[in-house]
This record gives structure tokens, C-alpha cells and sequence, in this order.
């Protein structure tokens, strides 16, 4: 097979893998086929283990209560080619198809206790880095990429806002011309992923109003831009090791040549990053709950009441095979997604069902998980705990599940009606 990317660490991304240019439509949909058949895929269970040996942290339980992020653990992934996975060689990266991708991910999220890093590579590969991959020009692109991928830049995605979060298209934020191709910036993003610790900023403004949603442009915002302010660190219930933070702009000078994509562009710009936000942000969470599962069937295992062990009872049992189920529907559902995505068919429904299935049976997993487990379940020390409130999330950002079930509903042809 041809060697992909600079990845020398987990084998298989270098040795079963070609890079998707030379991948034709039904060698993709075999990829896809694999990857929900086979749950121990050679990709995924090499990220697995890689991750299970680089990324254990005994620090986690505290770093989760000071909200700190792994700076370490990012930058073994960035020495490793995981924070490139679906850039092209040639900019560094590792040119997998989607769905090799989500492979990877998913294993990183089986092995990796701390979801709030595996999270943040998902943000970044998932929408940052493949947004600015898709609609970036070639200089954009050869700025940025090359950067974000070594690990010498992060970036984050800003269009939420405070009064704005599922109407995302009633933006306050402001880009207005000023003359000799440059913008002035104006307005303040709200729940800002990887905020804190961001080099570079993808942000949606409004340039004309009286055009509603197709008056919105992007920019690309340096950190260092003067005007730009990141505000503090916020804490959350869960993904605490993912920073969080709201990024006001004050009249921040940028060049059109930061603009992405063509003036008026940033509804569709925007709308094509949620389409896959939806559906794959969640993949690392799909590994989540494959961990989830492992450690309630070993406690079932282990503890004894009665005279026996708690999983020869049936209510634990059947609490475990629902768990079971509620995994393999969401892994079905995910990998569906990306091969009608990366074949190019349409996949708006496929990426909303995946989005509600995923987030919404992680968390009753999570909750079954505490239930099995007990007291040790609702404690700290023990970190389960810890999955559930990671997991409730899940079921608000990329489209809360009501928004998803609204997309379903229309898609279905049911009438419209009010929001």
C-alpha cells in the first residue's frame, strides 16, 4: 500500500490505508462496509492501544476538576499525524477517507479516559481543519494547515453567540467594509471550543443585514489581531479538559484575503461544517461508550451480592445488553453517515439521525453505567461518574436534539410550521 501521511506511530494509517484521492467510489463504500462490520478494525484498534499506552494520565481525575487541558497529550498526538488525519500529504497530513478517520478516532475515545482531549481532536480535525480545508484558498490553506497539524497553532470555530445559539443565523456579529478591501469585526461568540488556547479563529459576520443568512461571510482571525479579547477558561459540567470560552471582537481590522469563500458565502460555508459536525464530531463518543461498556462488564464481573456475581442477575444483564445495543446502533449509524458523505450522496438525514442516535444513546449508557456500578457509579474516585456528565453534551452541541429531530421531521416531509 502507499505509505500515508508523516503517521509512524499507530501502523495501520501508514499501511492499509491509501490516500482517498486514489480511492474510487466503491472502494470507499467497502471501506464504510469494514468499518461497521468489523469492531475490531485494524485502524481502530491500533488507536486504541496507541492511546491506551500515550495517553493515560493519572493527573486526569484533578485536571478534570481545575478544567485544564492536556497540552502534553496534543502535542504526542500532533508528533504522531493524528491532528491531520484528513488533510492531504502534501500539507502534512495523514489524506485518510472519512471513515478512516472516524475509525481512528473512535479508538482514540476507547482508549483515552480523558474524552475532553479526544473531543478537542475531533473539533479540530472535524470542523476546524476541514472547513479550512474545503473552502480555504491555496494560501489560506498553506498558511494554516501545515501549523494546525504539527500542533504549533490550534484552532477554534466561532458562530454561536450568546443570543444566538439555535437560531444560528440571527448573528449580532458584524463585518463591515471599510475600504480598500479590509473589514472591520464587531460582536462577541459564545461557547467557543478550544477558545482559551486558539491561534486562529473561523468566524461567521454578518456584512449586510437586509440580506438575512445570505449577508453572512467568514473570516479567518488571528488571535494576536488587535481588538480580539478571549475571555476566561468557563466551567462545565462535563468536557472540563476541553477549554470553553466566549471571544469578543472590538473592531478588529481584517484584510479580505482572510475572508473564506466568496462574500455572502458563510451560511453555506457554515451549513456544510454542521452537516459534518453532526454527524462525526461524535465518533470519539462512540469509543467513549465502547469503554463504558468494558469497565460496567468487568464490575459485573467482580462484585458480588448474594453469593454471585451482580451480572448473573438479570436486571444487570439486560441493563449491559441494552448498552450493548445502544453501541452498535450508534457505530451503524456513524459509519452510514460517512459513506453517503464521502461518496458524495446526499446525507443530511443520515448525518441527523446519527447525531440524535449517538449523543442521545451515550447518554442512557452512561446512566446505566452509574446504575450497574452504584455508589461507586455517583463518586468521583471511580471516574464513572465522570462519563455521564461528559456525555449530556452530547445531546446540545452540534444541534441540540430537538433541532435534529426537526431536520428528520422535514426531511420526512411533515410540515414546517413554527421553531
Amino acid at each position: 500500500m502507499v505509505p500515508v501521511g508523516k503517521v509512524k506511530i499507530i501502523p495501520h494509517l501508514e499501511e492499509c490505508t491509501p490516500p482517498r484521492g486514489e480511492l474510487d467510489a466503491d472502494s470507499l463504500s467497502q471501506i464504510a462496509l469494514a468499518a461497521i462490520l468489523e469492531n475490531d478494525h485494524p485502524l481502530k484498534v491500533d488507536a486504541f492501544r496507541w492511546a491506551a499506552h500515550n495517553l493515560a494520565d493519572d493527573t486526569l481525575i484533578q485536571r478534570d476538576l481545575d478544567c485544564t487541558f492536556d497540552e502534553p497529550g496534543w502535542q504526542k498526538m500532533a508528533a504522531s499525524g493524528l491532528l491531520g488525519l484528513l488533510v492531504e500529504p502534501e500539507l502534512g497530513g495523514a489524506g485518510l477517507d472519512l471513515c478512516s478517520a472516524l475509525l481512528t478516532i473512535e479508538g482514540l475515545g476507547h482508549g483515552c479516559r480523558d474524552d475532553g482531549l479526544t473531543f478537542a481532536l475531533s473539533s479540530q480535525v472535524l470542523t476546524m481543519q476541514l472547513t479550512l480545508d474545503r473552502f480555504g484558498s491555496t494560501e489560506q490553506r498553506r498558511e494554516w494547515l501545515p501549523k494546525l497539524i504539527a500542533g504549533e497553532a490550534k484552532g477554534a470555530f466561532c458562530m454561536t453567540e450568546p443570543e444566538a445559539g439555535s437560531d444560528s443565523y440571527s448573528l449580532t456579529t458584524t463585518a463591515t467594509p471599510v475600504g480598500d478591501g479590509t473589514y472591520t469585526i464587531t460582536g462577541e461568540k459564545a461557547w467557543v471550543t478550544m477558545g482559551p488556547v486558539a491561534d486562529l479563529f473561523i468566524v461567521f459576520a454578518t456584512v449586510n443585514p437586509d440580506l438575512g443568512r445570505w449577508g453572512i461571510s467568514t473570516f479567518l482571525v488571528p488571535a494576536s489581531t488587535p481588538g480580539l479579547t478571549v475571555g476566561p477558561n468557563r466551567p462545565k459540567m462535563g468536557m472540563r479538559t476541553t477549554p470553553f470560552a466566549n471571544v469578543t471582537f472590538e473592531n478588529c481590522l481584517v484584510p479580505e484575503s482572510a475572508r473564506l469563500g466568496n462574500e455572502g458565502a458563510g451560511a453555506s460555508i457554515f451549513s456544510a461544517a454542521m452537516e459534518a459536525e453532526r454527524a462525526f464530531l461524535l465518533a470519539g463518543a462512540v469509543g467513549n461508550l465502547e469503554r463504558t461498556i468494558d469497565d460496567t462488564i468487568s464490575y459485573a464481573r467482580e462484585r458480588e451480592q448474594f453469593g454471585q456475581p451482580i451480572g448473573a442477575f438479570q436486571a444487570v444483564a439486560h441493563a449491559i445488553a441494552d448498552m450493548k445495543v445502544a453501541h452498535e446502533t450508534a457505530r451503524t449509524l456513524l459509519y452510514k453517515a460517512a459513506a453517503l458523505q464521502q461518496t458524495g450522496s446526499p446525507s443530511m438525514m443520515a448525518a441527523a439521525v446519527a447525531k440524535l442516535a449517538v449523543s442521545e444513546n451515550a447518554l442512557d449508557a452512561a446512566r446505566s453505567a452509574i446504575e450497574v456500578h452504584g455508589a461507586r457509579g455517583y463518586v468521583s474516585e471511580f471516574e464513572i461518574e465522570r462519563d455521564l456528565r461528559n456525555t449530556v453534551g452530547g445531546v446540545i452541541y452540534g444541534g441540540t436534539s430537538a433541532i435534529q429531530r426537526n431536520i428528520i421531521g422535514r426531511l420526512l416531509g411533515l410540515p414546517a410550521g413554527e421553531r
